[in-house]
């Protein structure tokens, strides 16, 4: 696995979510391994990631705001280790590839919406426009990079990839101030998205 200080194919930093996943890899693989024995398919670690995701929105629908975080944590860690079932058994694809991606988004969604139905129950109208606009951020920061990568350019740069973002949303709701922790992830998100915009508009200049 590459370090941080390295560069992409293309020259891309590598980022954060790059650096998790480096020095998580020593527990990935042993791990991976020992599903590979089971004989489980990487795309059903997929869906049972998705589905610890929306019991954690449920969970947070309710206010169980602490409870929901945790399994919300335990649902990130098959981010990793869905791909490394995969070349651990050989069973990579590009549906596997796409399928991952595409329950990310709704994993995240999911989660957001748990806590945007808590808030709203409870009258707490910031709280549910800070939600919106997370969710809204989150969507943009993964556009970005697909729209990116869809005219030539490989858009891994930005500084909240969805796996310090659910870092930061665990935090934020274990702590007693899950709202200002959520406007911090809200407004880094956003940070992101422009950071990934102006990375894709000096390349288009570089190379046009």
């Amino acid at each position: 696995m590459k370090q941080t200080a390295r560069l992409g194919k293309r020259g891309t930093p590598l980022t954060m979510d790059d650096w998790l996943r480096a020095q998580a890899v020593g527990i990935i693989e042993p791990l991976a391994g020992a599903l590979a024995r089971l004989k489980l398919h990487p795309n059903t670690i997929t869906l049972l990631g998705f589905a610890l995701n929306a019991v954690a929105g449920l969970v947070l629908s309710t206010g169980k705001l602490g409870v929901g975080a945790l399994v919300m944590l335990g649902a990130s860690a098959t981010d990793a280790l869905d791909g490394a079932l995969a070349r651990a058994t050989s069973q990579q694809s590009r549906f596997g590839a796409f399928l991952d991606s595409t329950l990310d988004r709704l994993s995240e969604g999911v989660v957001l919406l748990g806590l945007l139905a808590w808030w709203l129950q409870q009258g707490e109208d910031l709280g549910a426009l800070v939600v919106m606009l997370a969710l809204l951020g989150s969507v943009m920061v993964s556009y970005t990079r697909a729209r990116a990568e869809g005219v030539g350019f490989d858009c891994k740069v930005g500084l909240l990839t969805r796996p310090m973002r659910v870092i930061v949303l665990g935090i934020g709701l274990l702590s007693p101030w899950p709202l200002p922790v959520l406007i911090g992830l809200t407004v880094l998100t956003w940070f992101t998205v422009a950071q990934r915009v102006a990375y894709v508009y000096r390349e288009s200049r570089r190379n046009p």
